[in-house]
């Protein structure tokens, strides 16, 4: 129905007393409203917390992986965890849980493969965060972040000097864990203290068969991967579409149809594990002939509050 349909159905039926009633009974919440002192927005929260999904898993995430450009490393993260990562992220509604990674030079250097469809170099993308929202809620939040967004740049409180490598919006497809029903659940992730992340980026090849290629990863690859592995549990997830609306310095998702995005959480420093159970993940892959590996990058965590790290990006 549209704003002006809305309108001339409202100037039809104003002088009918069933159109007295519906005023009445639409103004007498907000007259209690104003008799309480409680503003009508305030109240509307209670009415959405009373219906709906507000399970505890990680039906969604936010996976976003940034570059500050030469010069602003210090700027950015400064920005980031003294305002954004609060006001343009944890703060929101339904967005449950977050964690930021660094990529240290010598990290980013043991990245693969060289010629990367996400990161371009490969190098790109010296830090990540990592967002869990609640099963149901993507839609309700995405309203919420559009706007917030849309206002915290016309607030000035947007940083322009980074770049966008690599953010999507995805669903949760499946989790594996090395331990079985032993240990922090998918759900305590961003929460619990890991050592690391690598965060893993496979194409299907073509759309009908991701399907395929999700199967394999859950019964089989992944399982093989984390015996006597130092990751706990790896996520995958499914890229959805940025709304039409979002903002402008955000580029569309690629490969909603084709890829998966995993994080594999680990107990141990990545530089530590690399050769032994990262730097071949490419190749089975590619022998699975499902798909193919497009980014494998090592992360460690952020401390907050701090600048650690930042000298060691370039």
């Amino acid at each position: 129905m549209t704003a002006d349909m809305t309108a001339d159905m409202t100037a039809d039926s104003r002088g009918t007393p069933e159109a007295a009633a519906s005023r009445d009974a639409a103004e007498a919440p907000a007259e209690a409203a104003a008799d309480t002192g409680v503003d009508t927005g305030v109240a509307a929260y209670a009415e959405l917390a009373a219906v709906g999904p507000y399970g505890v898993h990680p039906g969604h995430a936010l996976i976003t992986m940034v570059e500050p450009h030469p010069g602003h490393e210090y700027a950015y993260n400064r920005w980031y965890e003294d305002d954004h990562y609060i006001a343009g992220a944890m703060a929101m509604p339904w967005m449950f849980a977050g964690r930021r990674w660094v990529a240290t030079r010598e990290l980013q250097l043991l990245r693969y493969p060289e010629k990367s469809a996400v990161a371009r170099p490969v190098t790109a993308g010296c830090y990540l965060s990592t967002y869990w929202l609640t099963e149901g809620r993507y839609d309700e939040h995405m309203k919420w972040t559009v706007g917030i967004n849309k206002r915290l740049n016309r607030d000035g409180r947007v940083y322009q000097d980074r770049t966008h490598v690599f953010t999507a919006f995805q669903d949760h497809a499946a989790t594996v864990y090395r331990d079985g029903a032993a240990g922090p659940r998918d759900f305590h992730a961003l929460d619990h203290p890991y050592a690391g992340l690598v965060l893993e980026v496979i194409d299907a090849d073509g759309p009908e068969r991701r399907a395929e290629l999700l199967e394999w990863l859950r019964a089989r690859h992944l399982p093989r991967r984390l015996t006597g592995s130092p990751a706990a549990m790896v996520t995958v997830f499914r890229p959805t579409p940025l709304p039409g609306d979002r903002m402008s310095y955000v580029k569309q998702v690629e490969g909603v149809d084709t890829r998966l995005t995993l994080l594999w959480f680990l107990q141990q420093d990545p530089r530590e594990a690399w050769a032994a159970h990262f730097a071949g993940l490419a190749e089975e892959v590619g022998e699975s002939g499902l798909g193919r590996v497009e980014l494998v990058a090592p992360f460690l965590p952020t401390v907050p509050g701090t600048d650690r790290y930042v000298a060691e990006l370039r």
